[in-house]
């Protein structure tokens, strides 16, 4: 098969479309013809470099895909070949095939293209494990999203909303914040030019947050009493200064989490939790996959690119 391979850490132009062996299923496992895959900042970091697969995990980069069972493994349960699938990755997405355990393999969701589910594996999971798994958001409550534009900030929105939530975002540009008010966010902030903290000051009940250190300080004044930090993110640093005295005196809480590192039995949990969760939203029309562009997968270099430029909104899929 042909596969995105890093020849070396670097730029975008370090990413080729070449031959590379084809995966076998191992036990517990099934194969899929890629229909497309997506672009993750986690990507990006790996071409960078910066963050290397798991133990075990393919080298190849991809965090999800969508496309066909084409061959199934020992042991698998609840799946056949020819089944239309998406499924969570650990890598190997940028690829015309991939092997991955039947645990996070999900019936691709009614309603949309086989294409444009291959965008929702990596953001679904994310949103459903942090905002609703461990951050508890209710009914009622209100939800802070940090980069309400993105992948991610697209569909927890959508999905928030959907759950009855007030939600309030921060995005980059004028158009971004209107594009998450067209999607159901209540309040917007662009941050270039007005401080989230001061708008949102003691407002908000779960906020998700992908920048880390640059927004503690403004988190914590944003939350609320009892309200819960969900840290996924660390495009503004890893390290700050954590004020004990205000987390304790809102009986706040901070919670951080990867997804890609998980054992495959929790990956598991989650994907099941989308799938009655979030996949009869999708059917129903009420959630959508935002899709900024569909660029060849071999022009995989391409699609980083626009990624790095960070004027897209919602997902860039690579489409083989």
């Amino acid at each position: 098969m042909r596969a995105i391979v890093i020849t070396e850490p670097g730029g975008p132009e370090v990413l080729a479309w070449r031959e590379v062996p084809d995966p076998r299923p191992g036990r517990g496992e099934v194969v899929i013809d890629v229909t497309a895959s997506a672009v993750n900042r986690a990507d990006v970091l790996q071409r960078q470099g910066n963050y290397p697969p798991p133990p075990g995990a393919s080298e190849i980069p991809g965090l999800e895909c969508a496309g066909v069972i084409s061959e199934i493994g020992e042991n698998v349960e609840g799946f056949s070949v020819g089944d239309r699938v998406c499924a969570l990755l650990a890598g190997g997405g940028y690829a015309e095939r991939v092997a991955v355990p039947w645990q996070q393999v999900m019936p691709a969701p009614e309603g949309i293209s086989l294409a444009e589910a291959a965008g929702l594996p990596e953001v679904a999971c994310t949103v459903w494990s942090n905002v609703f798994m461990a951050a508890r958001l209710r009914k009622g409550e209100t939800l802070l999203v940090h980069g309400g534009a993105s992948g991610i900030g697209t569909l927890a929105i959508q999905l928030a909303k959907a759950f009855g939530s007030h939600v309030l975002v921060t995005a980059g540009t004028a158009e971004k914040v209107r594009r998450c008010l067209d999607l159901g966010a209540d309040e917007g902030v662009n941050y270039r030019e007005e401080d989230f903290a001061e708008r949102f000051r003691g407002r908000a009940d779960v906020i998700l947050d992908i920048i880390g250190a640059k927004y503690l300080e403004g988190n914590l004044a944003a939350l609320t009493t009892g309200g819960r930090l969900v840290v996924i993110g660390l495009q503004g640093g890893a390290s700050a200064t954590l004020n004990l005295g205000v987390l304790l005196t809102k009986r706040a809480s901070i919670f951080a989490a990867g997804l890609r590192g998980r054992p495959v039995d929790e990956k598991g949990a989650i994907c099941r939790g989308v799938v009655d969760n979030i996949w009869p939203l999708v059917g129903a029309g009420a959630i959508r996959p935002v899709v900024h562009a569909e660029v060849p997968m071999r022009d995989a270099a391409e699609g980083h690119r626009l990624m790095e430029q960070g004027e897209h909104i919602g997902k860039i899929l690579l489409i083989r």
